[in-house]
């Protein structure tokens, strides 16, 4: 379960798969500069969510914890 949800976060991110292979160099410009930005964009704005999410669950186990611990 835990490599399939690393898995998913690199795909939503976009780290994995943007090593071209075998001359895989695009010769030209195949999307316009709109689409490209809106796509670089996206990848920003899941990995804040992803982040927040993430800074959110640590905050709510550390209070979890201490509330526990009391």
């Amino acid at each position: 379960m835990g490599l399939f949800l690393l898995n998913a976060v690199l795909w939503v991110v976009g780290i994995r798969g943007h090593i071209p292979q075998l001359d895989g160099f695009p010769v030209g410009r195949s999307e316009s500069a709109f689409a490209a930005g809106t796509g670089t964009l996206m990848r920003i704005l899941a990995a804040a969510i992803v982040s927040i999410g993430f800074l959110s669950l640590a905050l709510w186990a550390a209070v979890w914890l201490a509330l526990k611990l009391l």
